[in-house]
């Protein structure tokens, strides 16, 4: 998903390989050190995975944080052609997982 999002989108967007031990704690700490802009996070809510702990503590952060976080279709399309998406003082990486 990251790499469409990158090339539709012309964005710098970083993007994790699916694996828990990875993907969610390196997330998670860019998220604790306010290094992400946004989350681009696509999941399944109806079909628990063996690491939705993990998924639901990575959300978790993000409201803590205050970070917009995406995780569907519908919420990306309002995030990204929003006015202050681009604005530098909101305007860092897009990182998807």
């Amino acid at each position: 998903m990251g790499g469409l999002l990158k090339t539709e989108l012309s964005l710098n967007i970083h993007y994790f390989k699916s694996d828990p031990p990875g993907g969610d704690q390196q997330i998670g700490v860019l998220i604790a050190k306010l290094k992400l802009n946004c989350l681009i996070f696509f999941w399944d809510p109806l079909n628990p995975a063996p690491h939705d702990p993990d998924v639901k503590a990575l959300l978790r952060i993000c409201s803590v944080r205050n970070l917009p976080v995406v995780c569907n279709v519908a919420t990306a399309d309002m995030l990204i052609t929003s006015p202050l998406f681009l604005v530098p003082k909101y305007h860092r990486d897009v990182l998807s997982y």
